[in-house]
């Protein structure tokens, strides 16, 4: 992602180091919208896209068992129900909520109505707000031959050592096994979780989640395609963690992420393996890892991105984003160099409140639950929060206020679908809300309901749009 970026905006020469002996963890396969903004400024055609990656469309996430066994809701793309003067929509479902008039958040989202009852739409005849499920080894291979057409040098091999100036510390080369030198004004570290330049060079320091998010240990295996081909993620709550589904054309991206002090890793393998729909794919594959991130992500000539940057884990997709964003921020920054003090400070400041903001709607959803009588999900409700979460918490229960600071990437329509489908009750509501009529509430909120229903009626099927959109034949799964 980094070397089509700067291969397409930039003059810049540009070597990217890889090797293929070298795994990837490639089970980054859901996204959210802002992928949009990547791909189209990449000037990336949405059919050959979708062709090359074997993806598919996502409108949400759905939540089963979060808010407690049986129980499901979804954070859909998109709006949900319409404000009225200055009020959100919010205020008036809490209103509406108490006097018996709605129980859910779904009839009110054209996007999570579309996603439970398979259909899409996009185009010019309107376009629901989605994102994408697509094999990462897919994509990373698609952008590799972009940037290599646009004069990006491949080095294929394995860093063996980095070398760094004496008097102020910048890094001046790599040494790779072979003994090539690779010398360089700047260097993006894209090792992975070794972090190899940022951490084992410039020693820069971690900051360890994991207090608050438990999650540790992850297990991967892919399926073939059966059961309904969804045009959403699901992220299903277990015994000790949460597994994924996620649906590609040509198979399903499956996986258990859980925490090592409540499960074994035999037990989350077979766990996952009994909750699969198709055939898998080979035995289950053990990733670990630590949520947190580097105290710096840009720290002297060197800028990590993806898991060297730091780890969130994929309940809420954004890891993909995450890299995305800090490429499109670090070219509107970019350097002659090693890069100026306050612009390198400026950089951080935003990676931190973008990073810790994230981090907060994750551990909402584990600290919200409402699976007692498991021990890993009991010591989630218990556990102590931040303090600018525990902020948001407080204003919501007051009176539904939430607010959306600066450029939090979770909109107020997001935390209102987790807070109100994990059941984080309220006091009340604001008193504007009030003024409505019952009766006029009522039928705003029929209108509401009638229209999407109507939306929905006229949208082809999930897989008669993904068939529109990339007009292939050939992946078995567009043509069932």
């Amino acid at each position: 992602m980094a070397a089509a970026a700067l291969s397409r905006f930039t003059d810049r020469a540009i070597t990217l180091v890889e090797s293929e002996a070298i795994g990837t963890v490639g089970v980054g396969e859901a996204t959210i919208p802002q992928i949009h903004l990547f791909n189209a400024a990449l000037g990336i055609d949405e059919g050959e896209f979708l062709r090359e990656t074997r993806g598919s469309f996502k409108l949400g996430i759905e939540f089963p068992g979060w808010a407690g066994e049986g129980e499901t809701y979804m954070h859909a793309f998109g709006p949900v129900g319409h404000g009225q003067g200055l009020l959100p929509f919010h205020q008036y479902w809490l209103r509406a909520k108490a006097e018996g008039l709605v129980s859910g958040t779904a009839p009110y989202s054209l996007n999570e109505r579309a996603a439970r009852a398979l259909r899409m739409q996009r185009g010019e005849a309107g376009s629901l707000p989605y994102a994408y499920h697509f094999d990462a080894g897919l994509y990373a291979a698609y952008l590799r031959k972009y940037a290599e057409a646009r004069g990006v040098t491949r080095t294929e091999g394995i860093v063996a050592s980095v070398e760094q100036n004496g008097e102020n510390g910048d890094i001046t080369s790599g040494t790779l096994e072979d003994g090539d030198v690779l010398t360089a004004d700047f260097f993006i570290d894209c090792t992975g979780f070794r972090a190899l330049l940022v951490e084992g060079a410039l020693e820069t320091g971690f900051e360890d989640w994991t207090h608050w998010l438990p999650c540790d240990r992850a297990m991967a295996v892919p399926c073939s395609a059966s059961g309904d081909f969804t045009p959403y993620t699901q992220s299903i709550a277990r015994e000790a963690g949460w597994q994924w589904r996620i649906p590609l054309q040509h198979r399903i991206g499956n996986g258990y992420v859980y925490c090592s002090e409540f499960l074994s890793d035999d037990d989350a393998a077979d766990a996952l393996i009994k909750n699969i729909e198709g055939q898998p794919d080979g035995d289950p594959r053990p990733l670990r890892f630590t949520t947190g991130k580097r105290k710096q992500h840009w720290t002297h000539n060197c800028l990590a991105l993806g898991l060297a940057a730091g780890f969130m884990e994929p309940l809420e997709s954004t890891s993909i984003h995450l890299i995305q964003s800090a490429i499109s921020r670090f070219m509107l920054m970019l350097p002659d160099g090693r890069g100026n003090p306050a612009v390198v400070a400026e950089f951080n400041r935003q990676a931190d409140f973008e990073w810790e903001r994230i981090r907060d709607f994750l551990i909402l959803h584990y600290w919200a639950n409402g699976r007692e009588g498991q021990p890993f999900w009991d010591r989630c409700r218990a556990m102590e929060l931040p303090d600018t979460l525990t902020a948001k918490i407080e204003q919501w229960q007051a009176a539904g206020f939430i607010h959306r600071e600066h450029e939090e990437l979770f909109t107020e329509v997001g935390w209102f679908q987790v807070l109100a489908g994990q059941g984080v009750e309220t006091k009340g509501w604001n008193p504007m809300a009030n003024a409505m009529p019952s009766a006029e509430l009522t039928a705003m909120l029929s209108k509401i309901e009638q229209g999407n229903e109507r939306a929905i009626a006229a949208m082809p099927g999930h897989t008669e749009a993904l068939r529109s959109a990339c007009l292939a034949a050939a992946p078995q799964r567009i043509s069932a």
